[in-house]
């Protein structure tokens, strides 16, 4: 049996890797051209031509590879490899640029990594001083970065059928987004951008200047959380404004496909009207209990908790990282609820990190099915099932796997800031709201912080945002070196 495994394995093609690199090469130069033109209209004529060397050098890539031949089928680990190579290729390549706002290489690249992830850690000490076209770069990054590199490459680009679908992979595979083919990807696009534009047409009749209004909805549209001011979602006075970026929050929290489901359809997906619920259920009862905690301990008044309680929670729990509040203050039961609220996250299929709720739902069912398998007959058999579909083991495992990953990640990063002398909750907060993608911080992330910590914060977002058996596959030599498919 191994030996046949052995048989039926197959490397990674150079050729095919090569081709769908160079054509999301193109799709990032376009992308670049947005930060290019604020830069050159802001008057930041050096940021604006650092930008468009990254462009040029990105378009002598793509008409590089543009001729190699399309292949017929993408092997799933190819398409693992290439979108776990592009979120850790393009940040590198947005640090030219970012330097040139006064940052250092590593912190250009932290900027980058938080930004293309979708977390919104930050090691400045202040955002309000940069230049606009820095603050733009930022929450564009998260953008694009939420809707996923690789789906927006299928989405223009991969020609539709077999190759598109081993691209479309991670979440977007396994919610079944349309088999993940051009046309169903614009779809999503659409949907995304809907949402982009509902939003920041909502938060200028809020009264939030306009600029503003574009940079919170980037990154609340991607549950990014990079903010134009220094004092994040309270810099937005009005309770309106904070409640619109909140709910496109929430929304983006949930499976975009529901969408499409309801528009198109007139109804929703059982499983994902499910995330829907759990995750709306798991705000609220985290709300009730971050509220009772801040009466308790900080003996806050009520209508200040009524205010607080439900952003802080429902930012950590769609892993947007935005707060109302000073973080770093806060008591250590509330610190608590949210780090099991950002590990959790949202919903399968959306823009949020974590190991996500579906995940959470099937782990829970499967435990509950051992229980009451003890009760039964002799003869008697139960299977698992969630939203009235059967549980397959190998769901069952592939969720057991990804969230023992998750904590194991988290608990091998934690290691490196206690010994460090840092905060051991402190530390363990901020290593979960890396992983998850969040960018919620208890005060260590800074400028201060130790180059090899900023990396390790680096490394969990990364492994967050792109899966990390995603990594596993690049790491494993099976996937480089062995007998490789002849189908063009």
């Amino acid at each position: 049996m191994a030996e046949r495994a052995e048989y039926l394995r197959y490397a990674v093609r150079p050729w095919v890797l090569l081709k769908y690199f160079g054509q999301a090469c193109i799709i990032l130069a376009l992308l670049t051209a947005a930060p290019m033109l604020i830069s050159f209209v802001s008057g930041e004529i050096t940021a604006a031509l650092r930008y468009a060397a990254v462009m040029a050098a990105l378009a002598v890539t793509w008409a590089g590879l543009r001729h190699l031949p399309e292949p017929s089928r993408v092997q799933a680990n190819e398409g693992l490899v290439l979108a776990a190579g592009l979120f850790l290729f393009f940040p590198l390549l947005m640090v030219f640029p970012m330097m040139g706002a006064g940052l250092s290489f590593l912190d250009a690249f932290f900027e980058a990594v938080s930004g293309a992830t979708t977390t919104g850690l930050s090691t400045l000490a202040a955002v309000e001083t940069e230049p606009p076209a820095f603050l733009f770069a930022r929450a564009w990054m998260q953008w694009y970065g939420g809707l996923g590199i690789m789906i927006l490459s299928v989405a223009l680009v991969v020609q539709p059928g077999l190759a598109a679908k081993g691209l479309a992979l991670g979440d977007i595979q396994k919610d079944n987004l349309w088999g993940g083919t051009r046309p169903y990807a614009r779809r999503i696009l659409l949907v995304y951008c809907s949402l982009t534009g509902i939003g920041i047409l909502a938060l200028i009749i809020a009264r939030v200047a306009p600029f503003d209004a574009l940079l919170y909805i980037l990154a609340s549209v991607s549950t990014g959380g990079f903010s134009p001011r220094d004092g994040s979602l309270a810099a937005l006075e009005a309770w309106p404004a904070q409640a619109i970026v909140l709910l496109i929050c929430f929304t983006c929290a949930v499976s975009l496909v529901l969408y499409h489901d309801l528009f198109q359809k007139g109804r929703w997906r059982t499983a994902n009207f499910l995330q829907l619920k759990a995750l709306a259920t798991i705000g609220v009862v985290g709300t009730v209990l971050f509220a009772f905690s801040l009466y308790a301990e900080l003996g806050l008044p009520w209508a200040e908790i009524v205010r607080h309680s439900p952003f802080m929670v429902f930012s950590a729990q769609t892993t947007a990282g935005f707060s109302t509040m000073d973080t770093a203050a806060l008591p250590q039961f509330s610190k608590l609820l949210l780090m099991g609220a950002m590990v959790i996250g949202g919903g399968v299929g959306s823009t949020a990190g974590g190991f996500k709720v579906l995940r959470l739902l099937i782990v829970l069912r499967f435990v509950q099915v051992l229980v009451a398998r003890t009760s039964l007959a002799r003869h008697a058999f139960m299977e698992p099932r969630l939203a009235g579909q059967r549980l397959q083991s190998r769901e069952v495992q592939e969720a057991l796997a990804i969230i023992l990953l998750f904590m194991a990640v988290i608990a091998i990063s934690w290691i490196f800031f206690v010994a460090e002398g840092f905060n051991p909750l402190d530390s363990l907060f901020e290593v979960i709201s890396a992983t998850a993608t969040v960018g919620l911080s208890a005060g260590v992330t800074g400028p201060e912080l130790p180059g090899l910590l900023k990396l390790v914060l680096c490394m969990d977002m990364l492994l967050g945002r792109v899966e990390i058996l995603s990594w596993f596959v690049v790491l494993n030599p099976h996937t480089w070196a062995g007998r490789r498919s002849t189908e063009k």
